[in-house]
């Protein structure tokens, strides 16, 4: 099997860190932080390949 790539998602405000697929990336960036509301961008995420 291949890897597949998930991203690292850490708040720049509240710094609360959670793995996200590109979907849920794409929706972050559109309305901010779940936790607290902060707008993102896309150096809030880091990419992480998992086996």
């Amino acid at each position: 099997m291949g890897t597949c790539e998930n991203l690292q998602f850490v708040c720049p405000a509240c710094t609360r860190s959670i793995e996200v697929t590109e979907s849920v990336r794409d929706a972050l960036v559109e309305s901010g932080c779940v936790i607290c509301g902060t707008d993102v961008d896309d150096g809030a995420f880091a990419l992480e390949k998992t086996a």
